[in-house]
């Protein structure tokens, strides 16, 4: 898959998957910074998504990790700002941050099955 997100400012954005979040990355020159990204899931989950008045998909993205609140700890010594306490979802607890130039992201810790190899 290729993700693309959208940003305001997407130089900031790109610092703090770089800076912030340590991502790994290929530089395609002129500021273009490919991310590459762990192993992922992909899944449906019921409800409507309504967009301007049109029952369509709607998609999130979340940052997984093995234990939300140490990770939590860990970017907030690195100055990340969340915009929610930590939530009990049942499938997996649940947070959201602030990325500079882009907007909030979800950081999840899952308690549910997952095809993903252990991940740190």
């Amino acid at each position: 898959m290729h993700t693309l997100l959208y940003a305001h400012d997407a130089q900031a954005a790109r610092a703090f998957f770089r800076d912030v979040l340590g991502l790994e990355f290929l530089d395609g020159g002129d500021g273009w910074l490919y991310f590459v990204l762990p192993p992922g899931e992909l899944a449906f989950h019921p409800g409507p998504g309504i967009i301007a008045g049109r029952e369509e998909g709607r998609a999130e993205l979340f940052l997984m990790c093995r234990d939300v609140e140490a990770t939590k700890r860990e970017l907030e010594a690195k100055g990340v700002e969340f915009t929610e306490p930590v939530g009990d979802e049942g499938y997996g607890l649940l947070t959201r941050l602030k990325v500079p130039g882009f907007g909030e992201l979800g950081l999840y810790e899952p308690r549910h099955p997952s095809p993903l190899p252990p991940f740190d």
